[in-house]
């Protein structure tokens, strides 16, 4: 299996909408080299299912805060920021299937808790996930206002495997993208005809496909 198969392989613009992360701070970072797309970082340059999050990290890294009670939390020094990087990118994604994936979170010092598919922890990194962590699956969204899908399971239907479809989201059980549907839609062809296209797929599970996929257009057109 080629190795973009195995971790995922995301445009710039694809990164971007399915991160949350809006397209020019994603270019932003590549140029500086902040994060530089894993697969492919020259010409057509490709991110990868751990760079994903690992826009998510920088970005929520490095944004001030404030606690609870109301006290400034500064950013966090980008050498925490690469060490987190560097966690991301060493994940065993093997260890993701349509029902199962693993649980990543970061603190605000940059340090990454993996939990298992069977809720055990890394070793070295036994600590729980809590309120004051960021959960890098779970939607994720920014001051921008753009909202970066779950990307273990975008909708009830929809899945993404790094190692299927180079991680392109898809529905659960089929090799049938959810941007194939919504190219089709977008063209004027309606949900019945493409059910008549697709009648593996039911009208209501071609409706979270193309939600989805409007979903991430509006990222990348929010944050232009």
């Amino acid at each position: 299996m080629a190795r973009s198969e195995q971790r995922g392989a995301y445009t710039a613009d694809r990164a971007a909408a399915l991160s949350g992360v809006p397209a020019s701070t994603v270019h932003y970072w590549s140029r500086k080299d902040i994060l530089v797309p894993s697969v492919s970082p020259e010409r057509v340059k490709l991110w990868s299912f751990p760079d994903l999050m690992g826009l998510r990290t920088i970005y929520w890294l490095r944004q001030s805060k404030t606690d609870p009670q109301g006290r400034d939390v500064p950013r966090t020094t980008m050498p925490a920021v690469r060490r987190a990087l560097k966690t991301l990118r060493e994940l065993d994604l093997d260890l993701w299937s349509k029902d199962h994936g693993l649980t990543v979170a970061v603190d605000r010092a940059g340090r990454v808790v993996i939990r298992d598919r069977d809720g055990t922890e890394s070793e070295g990194r036994a600590r729980n996930i809590d309120a004051g962590m960021l959960n890098l699956i779970e939607p994720f969204s920014t001051s921008e206002v753009t909202v970066g899908p779950n990307l273990q399971a975008p909708r009830p239907h929809l899945r993404i495997v790094p190692g299927k479809l180079a991680g392109s989201p898809h529905i659960v059980d089929t090799r049938i993208e959810t941007a194939s549907l919504a190219a089709l839609a977008d063209r004027g062809v309606e949900v019945p005809q493409i059910h008549r296209f697709y009648p593996v797929v039911s009208p209501g599970v071609i409706a979270e496909a193309i939600d989805l996929e409007k979903q991430l257009a509006r990222n990348l057109q929010l944050a232009a």
